[in-house]
């Protein structure tokens, strides 16, 4: 799956104001709509990565409670054997319903002008978070930050919020911090311990470790 921020990213070849905005929905549905279903077709070509396996084994395995928390709006964890994840940006697979609220499975393409199932109101959405909207589940996440013996964060930027500051509270409630990541984020110097390299490598890595 392509990323967003990486200097091949997406956001290099759209422009988000456009695609992830609710102000550019409004102006142009059917652009954004063709965006998110390009999207959502790659997502089912794509396969799960060791990475993905390797933290559904740690769910699986490990004695302790393992809580995923992801940016991602696939569903590569899920079929990486990962269960219960916490989608804080949205999901592709899912549809909203501007009007009431209503969530259902997105079809494969969806279209401007399809009625919400519950209400009948036009011109649905993916039920995706964009900029300026509140990401999903910040109260289930930052209860489970605050009961971690451990907060790992994996093959992000550091340079979206809140996401960017878990790791600032969870050092602030003295919980161990790790970074899993290509490359040093904009948040590394925060970490307690870091290692770097791709996520198909060092994570299945550390998974050995923790599962010893």
């Amino acid at each position: 799956m392509g990323t967003f921020r990486d200097v091949d990213g997406l956001w290099t070849k759209y422009d988000l104001e456009d695609v992830a905005t609710p102000e550019g929905f409004a102006r142009n549905p059917t652009l954004v709509h063709d965006f998110y279903n390009a999207r959502r077709a790659n997502c089912l070509e794509a396969a799960p990565n060791a990475a993905h396996g390797a933290l559904g084994r740690l769910q699986t395995e490990h004695k302790g409670l393992v809580t995923l928390v992801t940016q991602n709006v696939d569903d590569l964890h899920e079929r990486g054997g990962a269960r219960d994840v916490i989608h804080m940006h949205g999901e592709l697979a899912g549809a909203l319903c501007a009007a009431c609220d209503h969530r259902w499975t997105a079809p494969r393409e969806m279209s401007p002008t399809a009625p919400c199932p519950s209400c009948s109101a036009p011109r649905t959405r993916p039920d995706i978070v964009w900029f300026g909207e509140m990401p999903y589940q910040m109260d289930a996440i930052y209860a489970a930050l605050g009961e971690a013996d451990l907060f790992v964060a994996i093959g992000t930027s550091g340079t979206v919020y809140p996401a960017a500051g878990f790791v600032g509270e969870a050092r602030a409630m003295g919980i161990p911090t790790l970074e899993l990541n290509l490359e040093p984020s904009d948040t590394a110097g925060i970490f307690d311990d870091a290692r770097f390299g791709p996520a198909t490598e060092i994570v299945p890595a550390w998974v050995d470790e923790v599962l010893g």
